[in-house]
């Protein structure tokens, strides 16, 4: 017989209270205040910032960070003391973040390509021009890894390293889409297609839907956990500081939805690590020549550890591909209350190493 659900003990209720006040009262108990930055280039879905310094810097090549697609770029600035950039910063790294800012009805044709050849090449000149060097770190989290890899690959990222975290290449590996699959073999292909066109591609309200659904345990037994951890301040500022990060989930354009859809999701494409997204012009990531890190999280059903792992088999001409695991789930891996002793560390490992 399962247990129930305990409340703060008489000790805790204190905490519990003054919890519950600042969360009424006050909007909340997370510190979501992002950190200081400036602004060193802006281009079309570009804004590329450059975090203050919160320590002497530590010299090596600067840093840049790349979201994926639809997350908000403060993916990687949760909440104070759960946040990369801030414990990047902390370390001395020169620390940079590429923002594509809101994607809206006008840019359904913008592709894969735009970002792969464009925007994160563009991003990464703008960081090697204000640090004066010739080659950047790239971190990126989901596609934003996938699509740095693959930029690199394309030779249009002068870059000393890449890291990814909970970047997938194998789809057949995610379970929770093969229902995606099956119909896109049903329709051969038509359905979705249909849909991402009429819409202009995938809103946002129904990427932050995906991504809540893909935890769909928690979401249910969430008004549980926070009455159960009242006292517990720190695990109510990861709820609110995730709940803001889906609040603030942007729309995939409809081209670059329908090639995730078509040639991800349906026919895996990336599974030989070769993909064509201008014509003509395929990528091999057997051409990436700089060391790798990839990190999956144990329980991340959006990007399984196989699906994660499979890039080093593609990465033949990489001198290192290493792989690592960590606790969380698909937003845990990168940022949750965990992560400094897990993904950073192995991150800060890496980056020493090859920085």
């Amino acid at each position: 017989m399962a247990s129930l659900p305990s409340l703060p003990s008489p000790g805790d209720l204190p905490a519990a209270f003054e919890n519950l006040s600042d969360k009424v009262f006050r909007g909340g108990v997370a510190e979501l205040e992002p950190m200081d930055s400036v602004v060193i280039a802006e281009g079309p879905q570009m804004t590329v910032h450059r975090y203050i310094p919160s320590a002497p810097p530590v010299g090596g090549l600067p840093i840049l960070l790349v979201p994926p697609l639809a997350a908000p770029a403060q993916c990687f600035d949760l909440r104070r003391g759960c946040s990369l950039a801030e414990h990047l910063t902390l370390l001395g790294y020169p620390t940079h973040l590429v923002d594509y800012g809101r994607i809206g009805f006008d840019d359904r044709e913008l592709g894969l390509e735009h970002w792969v050849e464009t925007v994160i090449p563009d991003a990464a000149a703008a960081v090697c021009a204000d640090a004066d060097c010739d080659e950047v770190q790239l971190v990126g989290w989901c596609l934003g890894g996938i699509m740095s890899l693959l930029s690199v690959a394309d030779g249009r990222v002068p870059a000393r390293s890449v890291a990814m975290i909970a970047s997938p290449f194998d789809f057949t590996e995610v379970r929770m889409m093969g229902p995606i699959r099956q119909l896109g073999r049903l329709t051969r292909g038509a359905a979705g297609t249909a849909l991402y066109r009429m819409m202009g591609g995938a809103p946002a309200g129904m990427v932050a839907l995906g991504f809540r659904l893909s935890s769909f345990d928690k979401l249910v037994t969430k008004p549980v956990a926070i009455a159960t951890h009242m006292s517990d301040r720190e695990f109510l500022a990861q709820i609110e500081a995730v709940d803001a990060l889906m609040d603030n989930m942007a729309a995939y354009p409809g081209r670059t939805f329908g090639q995730l859809y078509h040639r991800f999701f349906r026919v895996n494409d990336l599974h030989d690590g070769k993909l064509e997204l201008s014509e003509g012009q395929e990528i091999d990531l057997a051409n990436v020549d700089v060391p790798v890190l990839s990190v999956a999280g144990e329980s991340d059903v959006l990007a399984p550890k196989g699906a994660v792992d499979h890039v080093a088999e593609l990465l033949t001409g990489s001198p290192e591909c290493r792989l690592e695991t960590a606790p969380g789930g698909h937003l845990g891996v990168l940022t949750g209350r965990g992560a400094e002793r897990t993904t950073w560390r192995y991150l800060d490992e890496f980056l020493l190493e090859t920085g």
